[in-house]
């Protein structure tokens, strides 16, 4: 993991090696619009959780973002790409209504959330805070990138699903994560800032070479969630249970930066999240999901599954990470 400045250039980044047939015919297909993409019958009994399903689809959902230097914007809604994209989802999708306790209420997820636990044997924010050394913080941060560098943008999808209240409220929130107007403060900036004080590359995308399928599940649910608008309960759950454990989570990470000595930006983006989010939590229990409920009360249990989700992958991430460090080891994916 090597440094670089800010990455302030339009293009997006080389598309990754694939890891499988999925991703190979996939990358093989965006490379030449002559050439067929896999077949829906191969995502259908792909591992839903695994490397080759999870790079194919993180590089499908990409095309929404900002894509790949060496694809033709276009494909973005490529038709013949859908079909593999809609499969890809529905294997993952269905492998997490499967995996996660179905037919909770709203309140029943966010109790729990709302206590913070007290045993922090799986926790990697209360692992980096205590023991964690700072390649430990490098790789966290360097995983994390995939999505801080474009932080807040899934959810923003929501927006115009939503009405009242609860759309209000998302766009104030929203605001205060594209930087209340000041370019230098938006949150993705503030990330890429954490990663120079790092020693790490800044450039949009770049680690996705380096990330493990439970990283990137983390990722591609949050545009699963918001390409879908049957989804809307789900995406609104998900952001309201990051913004649930963010405060505490950043107050850990705040003082794991200043303990391995990290850097002021480093410090500076999990501190802002501390006071910022623990505001956010508030608005976001009260106004976009008591606004949503008002209006669509039917999607209480849909709100509740993607805050379930949410923990479910977030845990299977942990897992990968902790098991890792625990022995020595890198949680990348070794090139």
């Amino acid at each position: 993991m090597t440094a670089t400045t800010t990455d302030h250039s339009p293009a997006g980044p080389s598309v990754p090696s694939p890891r499988g047939p999925l991703s190979a015919g996939l990358f093989a297909a965006l490379a030449s619009p002559q050439q067929a993409p896999p077949d829906v019958g191969e995502a259908a009994v792909a591992d839903p959780y695994g490397e080759d399903l999870h790079l194919a689809l993180y590089v499908l959902y990409e095309l929404h973002y900002r894509g790949f230097a060496d694809i033709a914007e276009d494909r973005e809604w490529d038709p013949a790409l859908m079909p593999l994209r809609r499969a890809l989802e529905e294997r993952f999708l269905g492998a997490l209504r499967a995996d996660v306790l179905a037919g909770r209420s709203t309140d029943e997820a966010f109790g729990e959330l709302l206590v913070e636990s007290t045993d922090h044997r799986d926790s990697v924010a209360h692992y980096l805070e205590h023991t964690g050394e700072l390649w430990q913080i490098r790789e966290y941060a360097a995983l994390r990138s995939l999505y801080h560098l474009k932080e807040a943008d899934p959810h923003a999808w929501v927006i115009p699903r939503l009405r009242g209240r609860a759309k209000a409220a998302m766009v104030a929130i929203e605001y205060d994560e594209f930087g209340a107007g000041r370019a230098e403060n938006i949150h993705a900036q503030l990330f890429a800032e954490l990663m120079a004080d790092l020693g790490l590359d800044t450039r949009y995308g770049h680690y996705v070479e380096a990330a493990p399928a439970p990283a990137l599940a983390v990722v591609n649910v949050m545009t699963l969630f918001g390409l879908h608008r049957a989804l809307r309960g789900a995406l609104v759950g998900h952001f309201a249970c990051v913004e649930v454990t963010s405060s505490p989570g950043s107050r850990r990470l705040a003082s794991a930066m200043r303990r391995t000595g990290a850097g002021p930006a480093a410090e500076r983006f999990y501190a802002e999240h501390v006071e910022a989010d623990a505001v956010h939590e508030q608005v976001v229990r009260r106004e976009v999901i008591g606004g949503l409920l008002a209006a669509e009360p039917r999607l209480d249990s849909e709100v509740a599954f993607g805050a379930d989700v949410t923990v479910h992958l977030e845990n299977r991430l942990a897992s990968h990470l902790l098991k890792a460090w625990r022995t020595g080891q890198s949680a990348l994916l070794q090139g």
